[in-house]
C-alpha cells in the first residue's frame, strides 16, 4: 500500500481524501488545526501549518523515516504549492520544481516569467508607494487592478475607478500583503475563465473550463468578489482550445513539465490573456465536484496517480460529457445569523449536488470584501449549461440566509 502526504485537511480537502481512500493509499494529512474535518478520513494526522514549509517539511521526514514511506505528496484545494513541492523535493517525491512553486506564490515574479517567455499578460507593475500608485494611474489611466503579490482568497484585490481613494487603496492592499508587496496592473474586459489542466511530460490537457461569475463587480466595488461559474462554457470549441493551450504554455514557462496547473484567463480583444497560474488543484470544488460531474473525468484520482510518479495518459482526461453544472454563492446582509431557512426544502432535489455554509445561526457575517466573506453555496446541474444555472439562482433565492444588526 502506497502512502500519500495531503498537505490540507480543510472541507475542500475531504473529497480529495476520500478519493485517495478509494484508490486504497495510505492517506497521511497534515493541518494545524486538531478538529480539521479531512483528519476523520486519514490514516495517519500530523499537526502542522500547511504554510509552514519549515514544519510541514520536518514533519513528512519524521513520518517517512520513522512510520512509513512516502511515496507522494499533494494538496487539495488549499494554496500551498511551496510546502508540496519542498516536501517533494526533501523525500526525492515526484513534484514540480521549487522553483516553479516559488513563482506561483509570488504573482510579479510570475507575470514577468510569462512576459519573459512571451506568454500574454496585461500590463502590470510593482508598486511601492501611494504616491507611485498615483503616478501609474495618471500614465496608465483607468480601471486598473491593485492586488497583494503574495495574496489569497482575493483578499486585497481591488478594482481602481474613479471613485476609489487611491492611499486608502494601497494600504488596504498593502495590508492584505503578508510580505508587505502590492502590484497594479491593467483590468481587462472580457470573459473570464479558470481552466484545471495536467500536464504529463511536458504535454497538458485541460478538462476543466469553467465560466466566471462577476455579476456583482458594482455591488461589492472596489473589492472584486466572485459569485460563482458554470459549463459548458459559451466560448466556441476553438477559443477554447486557444485559452487551454495558453494556459499549458504557461505553466510550462513556469517550469511545469509534471503536475496540475489551475489557470485564471481572460478573452479580451486582443485575444487571451494569462492572471495568474496555481500550482496545485483549484478551490471552490472545481476539481473534486464541478469538472467530474460536468465532464466525467476523474480530475482529482488521476493528479493523485500522478503525485505518486505513475504516468496517466492524457487520453483519460478527455472529457465523456458535456453536462451542465454551475455553482452560486451567498451573500447575506453583514450581521448575526439568527436562521438558515429553506435549506432543507432544497437539498434533496435531485439536481442539487452540494448546498454548504459556511455559518451557521449564532455567527457573524462581516461585508463582503474577497472570498472567504462569502457564507455558502450551491452546486446545481442540469441537462443544459442554462439549466444548471437556473436551478442554482433558484436554491439562492428560495433559501434565506438572516442576519440582525447589534
Amino acid at each position: 500500500m502506497k502512502t500519500l502526504w495531503i498537505v490540507s485537511g480543510g472541507s475542500e480537502a475531504v473529497p480529495g481524501i476520500r478519493r485517495a481512500k478509494e484508490l486504497g493509499l495510505h492517506v497521511v494529512v497534515s493541518d494545524r488545526d486538531p478538529s480539521a474535518p479531512g483528519f476523520a478520513l486519514a490514516d495517519g494526522r500530523v499537526l502542522a501549518s500547511t504554510y509552514d514549509v519549515g514544519a510541514t517539511v520536518r514533519a513528512a521526514i519524521e513520518y517517512h523515516r520513522r512510520v512509513r514511506p512516502v511515496h507522494g505528496v499533494i494538496c487539495m484545494a488549499a494554496d500551498v504549492p511551496l510546502t508540496v513541492a519542498s516536501v517533494a523535493d526533501a523525500l526525492g517525491l515526484p513534484g514540480i520544481p521549487v522553483g516553479a512553486a516559488q513563482l506561483a506564490t509570488d504573482k510579479f515574479a510570475m507575470k514577468r516569467c510569462f512576459a519573459d517567455a512571451g506568454v500574454s499578460v496585461p500590463w502590470f507593475s510593482a508598486v511601492e508607494s501611494p504616491a507611485a500608485l498615483r503616478a501609474l494611474v495618471a500614465e496608465r489611466g483607468l480601471p486598473l487592478v491593485l492586488k497583494p503579490v503574495d495574496g489569497r482568497g482575493a483578499r486585497g484585490v481591488l478594482r481602481l475607478t474613479s471613485g476609489v481613494d487611491l492611499p486608502w487603496a494601497f494600504e488596504y492592499a498593502m495590508g492584505q500583503s503578508p510580505g508587505g508587496r502590492v502590484m497594479v496592473e491593467e483590468y481587462l474586459a472580457g470573459p473570464q475563465i479558470s481552466t484545471e489542466s495536467l500536464l504529463v511530460d511536458g504535454l497538458g490537457a485541460t478538462p476543466g473550463f469553467v465560466d466566471r461569475n462577476y455579476e456583482h463587480l458594482e455591488r461589492f466595488a472596489p473589492h472584486i468578489v466572485e459569485n460563482g461559474g458554470e459549463q459548458p462554457s459559451r466560448l466556441d470549441a476553438a477559443t477554447q482550445a486557444a485559452l487551454a493551450a495558453l494556459a499549458v504554455r504557461a505553466a510550462r514557462a513556469m517550469g511545469i513539465t509534471t503536475g496540475v496547473a489551475k489557470g485564471d484567463l481572460v478573452l479580451t480583444e486582443r485575444g487571451p490573456c494569462v492572471i495568474e497560474i496555481a500550482a496545485r488543484l483549484s478551490g471552490g470544488w472545481m476539481a473534486t465536484d464541478q469538472v467530474p460531474l460536468a465532464t466525467g473525468v476523474d480530475l482529482v484520482g488521476a493528479a493523485i496517480r500522478v503525485a505518486l510518479g505513475e504516468t496517466v495518459p492524457l487520453s483519460e482526461l478527455t472529457p465523456r460529457r458535456n453536462d451542465g453544472v454551475a455553482i452560486r454563492y451567498f451573500f447575506p446582509e453583514a450581521g448575526r445569523v439568527t436562521a438558515i431557512d429553506g435549506a432543507e426544502s432544497v437539498r434533496s432535489l435531485a439536481w442539487v449536488h452540494r448546498l454548504h455554509f459556511f455559518v451557521q445561526p449564532g455567527d457573524t457575517v462581516e461585508p463582503v470584501t474577497d472570498h472567504p466573506k462569502r457564507a455558502g453555496f450551491v452546486i446545481a446541474s442540469g441537462a443544459t449549461r442554462d439549466e444548471a444555472v437556473a436551478r442554482a439562482v433558484e436554491v439562492v433565492d428560495r433559501v434565506a440566509i438572516r442576519t440582525t444588526r447589534g
